[in-house]
This record gives C-alpha cells, sequence and structure tokens, in this order.
C-alpha cells in the first residue's frame, strides 16, 4: 500500500512531524513501513512553461525547435523531440542547472546546430514510473491545464512535493488498504482525530428505480447497490485527483473511472462504473454463471467461466465478473452520458476462488479476498456520486436501488484487563486500556471487572481476546514489554545417549571418506521394499504428485544407488556415499507407519587412487566391510559383531552377508548383482544398510583401561586348503572355540585361488597369536594351544597344507 502524506494530511493532522520519524511510528505499532520515498527526488529548477510556438528544426525530422516562456516574459529556446509538444500547451520545463532523478544535470547544448536551453519533460523523466503515467502521455510530455501560471513551481503544481510511505502489509490489515484505513491508524498513534469526508450533492428529480431494477440470485452477493448518475461529460480528471492516483500506483483513465479508483484507494471499497445505455437494459441480475459461459474483460481477454462463479449481468449476459473486473461490452467510453455505479459487498471466498481459476487479480478481488467494511460499501457509493456531480458535471437521480441482506453488526469481545496483563507480563492499568481502545475509535466498556468491546467493522481482523491483546500491546508500545529472565530449575542441555551415538556413526563414516546424501523419503511401488532388511506393508499416499513418489520407502540403498548413477553420469568415476534416515514399516494402531532409523552406504569405483606413488585399488566386499566393522567398533560392538553368507534379491550371489549382532540380523553387506550395475551404468559397487536403531539402542559394557603389555606375544601361521565355497568366518570360529584362554586373535591375512589349487579349492591362511598378561608363555605352551586348533580343524574337514 503506497500512502502519500499529502493525500493522508486530509484525513489526519501529521504538519510537524518529519516522514521519517511518522514511519517509525507507524512500524514500531506493528505495520512496517518498508520505504519513505521522496516524490521529489531532489529535483531542482523545474517550472510551468508556456510553448509560445513550434517550429521543426531544419536538420533533423523529429525534432522541433520550440520557443518557450517560463515566467515574467522570460522565453526560452528548446529543442524537443516529443511527438505531442504543440504551441499553446503549459508544459513542464526543467531550465540549465536543473537536477533530475538518476543524476541528470540539465546544461545549456547544441543540438544538430540549434542552441537548447533547458528540456521539455515527460513525466518519467521526473521519475514517475511509465504504468502509472496516463495513457494520452505515456509516449510524450505531459501538457498541464491552462490555468497553469509560467515560471511557478512545477512538482508543487503536479504533486510531487510529496513524501510517500510503503506499507507491507500483513493479510490480517486489510482495513489499512485505503487511505481512511491508515488515517484511523495514524490518529490513534498520534492521539488525534480523523476527518472524514463530508458528502452533500444535490439530486434532480427523477428517481434512480425507474432507470434500473436490482435483482440478487446468489447468497454470494448480499448487499448491492445501485445509483444513476446522468449528463456525464467524460474527460481527463483534475491534476490532483490524477497525481494521487499516481502516488498510489494507479494509472489515470477518465474522470468516472479514476473517482471509482479514487474512492477504492480511499475508502478500500470496489466500485464499479457502467455505460447505462451500453447496458441494454433496466435491470441488473446478479447470479452465478452458466457453466462455459464466457465474457470479454476490460483487459480485452475473453474469459470462460465456471458455474459457480459470480456475475453482473443485464438480465440476460454477464457485464462484469463480480469483485474482480468489469466487462468489455459495458465499458465507460468518451461517448458515454449516463453511468451506474456499482457499490456492492462479495464475499471474500467466492471472489478469491473465481480470481485464482481465472489468473486475474485486480485491486478490486484484493480488497474483497481479505474482506471489506461492511458499512462502507453504501458510504462509498454516495462519494462517488458526489464526485461525480463535482468534477463530471454529473445530475445524481434521486435515491438507491438497493438489495441488502448483510449483516453490518460489529464483533463483540469480551476481555478481563487481567487475561489481557497476565499474557503481555506487563501491569498496564485499566485507564490505559480504555484509552489506547478509544484512540482506536473501538466501542468499549468496563463492567464487573470485564472490557466490553464492539469492534468497528473496517476491523475484520478482531475476533477473539487475543486480537485485543495485541491490539493493546503495539499500540501501548512493544519496547515497553518489560524484559525478564526465564525462571524456573536450571537444566544443561546436552544429547542424549543416542544423539550421542548417532554422531559417532556420522563421524565413523565421514572419517571413512564418505559424503552425507539425503534422498528422498517417497519413492516408487516397484522400488518401496528393494533391499528392505523386513519387508512389511508399504504406506502409498493418497495424492502423490507422481508415481515415482508414490510410496514411502522402506530401504535406503535403492535411492543412494541412484545417487551414485547419476554422479557417475557426471564424470565422478568414484563415488562414497552415506546417508542416515527413516524408513517407514507397517502401520502402527493409528493406522500410520512405524518409522526406523536406517544408516546406508554405497562405495563404487577406486577406494585408493595415489598418483604420486601410481598405487590404485578399486573398492571390493572387504572395503565396505571394514567400514562397518569400524562402526561397530568404535561403538563398541566388535566382539557381538558376526557376518553370515545370505542372499538378496539385487546383490551379488557370492558377495552378499547378513550383519549380525548377538546373532540376529541387523543389516546387509553386498556388492550390487552384474545386473543392477549394468542398468545403472555403474563399476563394481558395493552397498550396506544397518538398523541403526538396533546397534545404537544395543547395551555396551563399560570400557575398562588395560595397561600395556610387559610380556611378548607369540604368533604362528597357519594356512588351510578349504573349499571355496567354505566361509573363512566359519574357521575363525572353530579356531576360536578350539584355542586356550591364551589365544587372543586370529586374522586372515591371505587367500589364494590360483592355477596351483585343485579346482573348486582355495588356500587361506591365518594368523593366531598367542599371549599372557601375566608371565612370557614357553614354546611347549604355545604348541600344546596350538596342537589343540590344529586337531579341532582337521576334525572339521579343513587340510593343512
Amino acid at each position: 500500500m503506497l500512502v502519500s502524506l499529502n493525500w493522508l494530511k486530509q484525513y489526519v493532522d501529521i504538519d510537524g512531524i518529519a516522514a521519517e520519524e511518522l514511519a517509525e511510528k507507524i512500524t514500531r505499532s506493528g505495520i512496517e513501513v518498508d520505504a519513505v520515498i521522496d516524490r521529489a527526488q531532489g529535483m531542482t529548477n523545474v517550472v510551468v512553461g508556456y510553448v509560445v510556438s513550434k517550429e521543426k528544426h531544419p536538420d533533423a525530422d523529429k525534432l522541433n525547435v520550440c520557443q518557450v516562456e517560463v515566467g515574467e516574459g522570460d522565453i526560452r529556446q528548446i529543442i524537443c523531440g516529443a511527438p505531442n509538444v504543440d504551441a499553446g500547451q503549459k508544459v513542464i520545463v526543467a531550465l540549465p542547472g536543473a537536477r533530475l532523478p538518476g543524476g541528470v544535470k540539465i546544461k545549456k547544448a547544441k543540438m544538430r546546430g540549434q542552441e537548447s536551453n533547458g528540456m521539455i519533460c515527460a513525466l518519467q523523466e521526473l521519475g514517475v514510473e511509465g504504468r502509472v503515467v496516463p495513457k494520452a502521455y505515456a509516449e510524450g510530455i505531459y501538457v498541464l491545464p491552462e490555468d497553469a501560471v509560467p515560471g511557478s513551481d512545477a512538482l508543487e503544481l503536479i504533486g510531487l512535493r510529496d513524501t510517500v510511505l510503503e506499507l507491507g502489509l500483513t493479510p490480517n490489515r486489510s482495513d489499512a488498504l485505503s487511505m481512511l484505513g491508515v488515517a484511523y491508524e495514524v490518529a490513534a498513534i498520534l492521539s488525534q482525530e480523523v476527518k472524514l469526508p463530508e458528502i452533500s450533492y444535490h439530486t434532480v428529480s427523477e428517481k434512480a428505480e425507474d432507470y434500473i431494477k436490482v435483482r440478487v440470485d446468489a447468497k454470494e452477493n448480499p448487499l448491492y447497490a445501485a445509483k444513476v448518475v446522468k449528463n456525464v461529460k467524460i474527460a481527463e480528471s483534475p491534476l490532483w485527483l490524477q497525481h494521487y492516483l499516481m502516488a498510489a500506483g494507479v494509472r489515470p483513465h477518465n474522470n468516472v473511472v479514476d473517482i471509482t479508483n479514487y474512492i477504492l484507494m480511499e475508502y478500500g471499497q470496489p466500485l464499479h462504473a457502467f455505460d447505462y445505455d451500453s447496458l441494454k437494459s433496466n435491470e441488473i441480475l446478479v447470479r452465478l454463471a452458466n457453466e462455459g459461459e464466457k465474457i470479454v474483460t476490460l483487459d480485452e481477454q475473453e474469459r470462460t467461466l465456471k458455474a459457480h462463479n459470480l456475475v453482473i449481468t443485464n438480465g440476460e449476459v454477464p457485464v462484469a465478473i463480480a469483485g474482480v473486473m468489469g466487462g468489455a461490452n459495458s465499458e465507460v467510453t468518451s461517448e458515454t452520458t449516463t453511468v451506474v455505479i456499482e457499490a456492492a459487498y462479495f464475499e471474500g471466498y467466492s471472489v478469491r476462488r473465481t480470481s485464482k481459476e481465472l489468473g486475474l487479480r485486480s485491486d478490486s478481488s484484493a480488497r474483497f479476498e481479505k474482506g471489506v467494511d461492511p458499512n462502507r460499501v453504501l458510504l462509498a457509493g454516495e462519494r462517488a456520486a458526489q464526485l461525480l456531480a463535482e468534477i463530471a458535471g454529473g445530475e445524481v437521480l434521486e435515491g438507491t436501488v438497493l438489495v441488502d441482506d448483510l449483516d453490518k453488526s460489529p464483533e463483540r469481545v469480551v476481555v478481563s484487563p487481567d487475561f489481557i496483563n497476565n499474557r503481555l507480563g506487563m501491569k498496564i492499568s485499566l485507564e490505559d486500556m480504555l484509552s489506547i481502545l478509544n484512540r482506536l475509535q473501538f466501542d468499549v466498556e468496563a463492567a464487573n471487572g470485564l472490557l466490553i468491546i464492539d469492534a468497528p467493522t473496517r476491523r475484520q481482523d478482531i475476533k477473539i481476546e487475543e486480537d485485543i491483546v495485541e491490539e493493546i500491546a503495539r499500540l501501548y508500545g512493544y519496547d515497553e514489554i518489560p524484559m525478564t529472565l526465564p525462571e524456573g530449575n536450571d537444566q544443561i542441555g546436552g544429547l542424549t545417549p543416542y544423539q550421542a551415538k548417532r554422531r559417532v556413526a556420522r563421524n565413523v563414516m565421514e572419517g571413512a571418506g564418505l559424503y552425507q546424501a539425503v534422498t528422498y523419503s517417497l519413492t516408487s511401488d516397484e522400488l518401496a521394499q528393494k533391499f528392505a532388511l523386513k519387508a512389511e506393508d508399504t504406506t502409498r499416499l493418497l495424492m502423490p504428485m507422481s508415481e515415482e513418489r508414490s510410496t514411502l520407502r522402506q530401504s535406503l540403498i535403492p535411492h543412494l544407488v541412484d545417487a551414485a548413477s547419476y554422479n557417475v553420469a557426471r564424470k565422478a568415476d568414484s563415488v562414497a556415499l552415506y546417508e542416515i534416515g527413516s524408513v517407514f514399516l507397517g502401520k502402527t494402531a493409528e493406522e500410520l507407519p512405524y518409522e526406523e532409523e536406517h544408516l546406508a552406504l554405497v562405495v563404487s569405483g577406486k577406494w585408493v587412487d595415489n598418483a604420486w606413488q601410481g598405487e590404485k585399488l578399486a573398492v571390493d566386499f572387504f572395503v565396505a566391510k571394514g567400514i562397518v566393522e569400524s562402526l561397530f567398533e568404535k561403538l563398541g560392538l566388535t566382539e557381538r559383531l558376526s557376518f553370515e553368507k545370505t542372499a538378496v534379491d539385487g546383490l551379488h550371489p557370492g558377495q552378499t552377508a547378513a550383519i549380525l549382532l548377538d546373532g540376529e540380523k541387523v543389516g546387509i553387506i553386498g556388492g550390487l548383482h552384474p545386473a543392477e550395475r549394468k542398468k545403472y551404468d555403474l563399476k563394481d559397487t558395493l552397498v550396506a544398510e544397518i538398523n541403526l536403531n538396533a546397534i545404537l539402542t544395543a547395551e555396551v559394557k563399560e570400557l575398562v583401561y588395560t595397561s600395556v603389555p610387559r610380556f611378548p606375544a607369540m604368533t604362528r601361521d597357519i594356512a588351510l586348503e578349504l573349499e571355496r565355497s567354505k566361509p573363512a568366518g566359519e574357521i575363525i570360529e572353530i579356531i576360536r572355540n578350539a584355542g586356550t584362554k591364551l589365544l587372543k586373535e586370529v586374522k586372515v591375512f591371505d587367500v589364494y585361488e590360483g592355477d596351483k589349487m585343485e579346482a573348486g579349492k582355495k588356500s587361506v591362511a591365518f594368523s593366531l597369536t598367542y599371549f599372557d598378561p601375566e608371565r612370557t608363555l614357553t614354546d611347549d605352551e604355545v604348541v600344546s594351544a596350538h596342537n589343540k586348533v590344529l586337531k579341532a580343524l582337521t576334525e572339521a574337514g579343513a587340510e593343512l597344507r
């Protein structure tokens, strides 16, 4: 909302207060002032000129040599290229030395050999936006009225000696979408009175009801009023009216249309003017449109209507879309002599739906959507009749043709002073509360310890007790609300054990070189259960944005593989990603899915790429397994971790294992199946997914410090010939079970499957570490313990090489 202070002064006394100070007060009271705009913008030496003569420039077809009087017989030669300049006009002249917006300084100059002593100005050159300049002057200079005095201040004459406040309104403050609404606000802030426009005019003996009838067949229009004005003379509006509209961001058209726009900005009540003769009827019928009915609106666009759109008709065809825009078939033109003024109240929801469906938004629809004052509708119509009589020379017919079923009663709110003070944490006296409410011009009565308030209908946002609390707080002053520290028992914040462990998991992943990814929780039906640790009922959206985002996921792996493919397609030859997120399983008693937090990872391409040493290593199963083992080690779960060969659709049958915690499955790890790799155009790719809830909530023994051993350990290496299908983990388990308490560690250090081995066989080498923290072991003790291991291996079918 753009508020001209020159215009605002008509309704409230703001003399003696600077624009910046007023803006600060308005902002502090709850309506933000986004900008304070000086329309003069430091311009100087801009005067009214009279074009005495105009001749064609001898050396330029598009230039004219003008002799211009700029006051007291001072005639200057000015070269002007505007197509509409002519002798006998009063124009705006920037004299040499003048400063214009944009840092432009006017100097004497020669143009094609002819001297020019100034510039005849268009409004755009004075900082007026082109969109609000009257169409007649949009491509040329602005022509002033004949009574303008040469040499006088042109900026004062055209209203640019003015300051405009740009208000950033929230949707609830529709009352401030009018000059009177802003006047009420400013008057409350400054403890001033509001001076409302005085409405009086003469009527002729003819009655409006003899010219027009009104019928309403739609509940969306509880009030419709029509006034008739005859013998209207269509012309340009007076200068003051044009420049108030331009200051408000509205383009002037002609006096009739400008009057309706002026009242729109003054009262916040949209009006519409019909050409009576173009209606071709003496009836106005307000009804819902017929499905597919068409109308050409004032913007010359044909609109196709739906059955729930509200229209104004001449009894047969639509002549306006209610609350949105008029029709071209009843537009006021230069030939118009009789005008029907519409003043109506349309329900906001109806206007909003129509405006949105048609993609047509106007100043009128914006106000109806937010709510107009029901008690200003008829006043606005009367004000229009007055100005049509004064400005357009019209004759107002007696009476108003009216259909009125509108409830105009104010909203009553009852609230106690204690309630207000408790909400604000303040101690505002009853007298101060009454004073604030009276300044806002709310009808208020104090009785039985309560405030009984009838909010004016212009304030559509006042409905409940908290609204009154807000009004008192903002007028009393937000700065007056005392600053207090919270009271109560202090508690130091911190992470829960689960949160702390989840942070450890994230650090392990990133420490291993993986980047965090965040993918969609929604996927397709096809991928919803793919790679799931446990498949349960899926949850599908009722109104999905697409089939690819229709179902809640039960595994993180599919989208991570998508992400890896996306990166590889963009020349990232190696990808290492992880994600911590929720999967959605089954249904709770409330028919909602149960969320379970998982961690998943994907690695593809090279794991080591050392250009300096020429070392390159591709990812393999043991890279992914090492990352998983690092996580369990950090969480203190290494001794409870095991892996078991398994099969999962989409994973390589020889490179897939279940991740077990205390023998219970908590995850999977494996290489993508070659068919899957081909689908996603990936090289060797390993994935893993772990039920993070399960491992982060697992109880962990307290960490006990063990001193550095004083005694040496002894190692023995063995190589076993095994079936290729035999997991090394089973052999390690046999060794651990057979070893005495002296056996502390078993690990694989070599696997051989070359051509020197029998078909279907492999050689696996193990390193066994024997140690006693209390003493140095003897060879006999180690040999004895080691022989027990060898015996157990032989009994299990392993062949010692």
